[in-house]
């Protein structure tokens, strides 16, 4: 069962052809990649998803819900809810502010309480700096509090952005298993990556994405070993 369903989606910054008949689906459950270069598109396609930015046409469902005309708030509101690229964390607000900043849609505050405790039981690093100013963390540290911060708003599909991008390579395959431990306690990821290799040891299912279009799909296994995925993103 498909949770999210892209079709033929066009999007357009002015005359600039952004994605061109963008087509994927994500199932309940599973943790799907994005890979491709700067400019594929991929950034693009989160912003869609998320309702800040619209495509021309084609379409775009998550559960039921139009992607492509509902307001951002009610997506988050419906449990899609995406970390963006760079991190974007308050820097003068501590740890716990801006875990707590990700629960402003829930009404019920025993319900934040519970997300956050899972939070710091998923990274207890964040549970030692929790008094910390978010501007004094490392880049590692500061990507822990995006996707803590979007745990606590209770998302069914988590979308990742660049989760990875100028982190040093433990750091990396850290920031890869908490994914993969949001992923195992239900939450479904759409994963946008530039770092082949370590997304598809945790997907389940890949598509690369060029110049807007997909031009490769299968389950990460397979595209692991494709050569023209070995050649292009992988390295020999």
């Amino acid at each position: 069962m498909s949770a999210l369903e892209v079709r033929d989606a066009d999007v357009y910054y002015g005359r600039v052809h952004a994605l061109r008949r963008l087509s994927f689906d994500v199932g309940e459950g599973e943790i799907v990649c994005l890979l491709g270069n700067n400019g594929a598109g991929k950034s693009t396609t989160m912003n869609m998803l998320s309702g800040l930015v619209r495509p021309r046409s084609g379409s775009a469902t998550w559960n039921g819900m139009d992607l492509t005309t509902a307001k951002p708030w009610n997506i988050v509101a419906d449990g899609l809810i995406h970390v963006p690229e760079g991190r974007r964390i308050f820097s003068t607000m501590t740890v716990h502010e801006n875990l707590l900043l990700g629960g402003y849609t829930v009404r019920d505050k025993r319900v934040v309480g519970e997300r956050l405790d899972r939070v710091y039981e998923t990274m207890p690093r964040l549970a030692e700096r929790r008094r910390q100013q978010g501007g004094t963390l490392s880049g590692g540290e500061q990507q822990m509090v995006a996707i803590g911060r979007a745990i606590v708003g209770g998302p069914r599909l988590l979308l990742l952005d660049e989760p990875s991008m100028g982190l040093a390579p433990l750091v990396v395959k850290q920031v890869m298993e908490i994914i993969a431990a949001v992923n195992a306690q239900g939450t479904t990821v759409l994963l946008v990556e530039q770092n082949a290799r370590a997304a598809l040891k945790i997907a389940h299912r890949a598509y690369v994405v060029e110049t807007g279009a997909v031009t490769l799909s299968g389950t990460a296994a397979e595209l692991a070993r494709d050569p023209r995925v070995v050649e292009a993103y992988l390295g020999a």
